[in-house]
């Protein structure tokens, strides 16, 4: 049995419509939201074995900020490929693992982190802005993750269902 956390970066700020999408930073919520799920994460054991991570700019302070909060001390992995990656993408990440990681999170953009939940779940679900999806999965390796594996959604946590702000 595996876990798998998915978690969509944190709000993101508009502000400067010179940066592009890649580059858009967290605004002042998403700074907050950050680090407020890696706490919930290490209070409820979930710290991660491994972190997969988008390289645009949000997904990356998301990750780092969730990583620290959370009591992840490791190397956050920053994927290119990752970025508006569709999830077949990211199942072959997974299956190309390490057995020795039990917990792994990863960090990406909507449609895709819905669509990943969706295809594990076999229901839709709304991921908004730092939702994280917890996954237990039914495989022993993760090279038998595939988009076919049906896992159990342990649970869907919000920044608002969680902190009522």
């Amino acid at each position: 049995m595996k876990t798998l956390l998915i978690l969509r970066h944190a709000k993101s700020s508009w502000d400067n419509p010179a940066l592009s999408d890649y580059d858009r930073p967290l605004n002042k919520r998403g700074k907050r939201d950050a680090p407020r799920i890696g706490k919930h994460l290490n209070q409820q054991g979930l710290v991660p074995d491994c972190i997969l991570t988008s390289s645009a700019k949000r997904a990356r302070k998301t990750a780092s900020k969730v990583a620290k909060a959370c009591g992840y001390t490791e190397k956050i992995n920053r994927l290119d490929d990752l970025y508006l990656a569709p999830p077949g993408v990211y199942y072959e990440y997974l299956q190309e693992l390490s057995n020795k990681y039990q917990c792994v999170m990863v960090v990406g953009h909507n449609p895709t982190m819905e669509q990943l939940v969706s295809h594990l779940s076999g229901e839709l679900h709304r991921m908004p802005t730092a939702a994280i999806a917890h996954f237990q999965l039914p495989i022993e390796h993760w090279k038998m993750l595939d988009l076919s594996t049906k896992g159990k959604l342990v649970n869907l946590w919000t920044p608002k269902t969680l902190f009522n702000d």
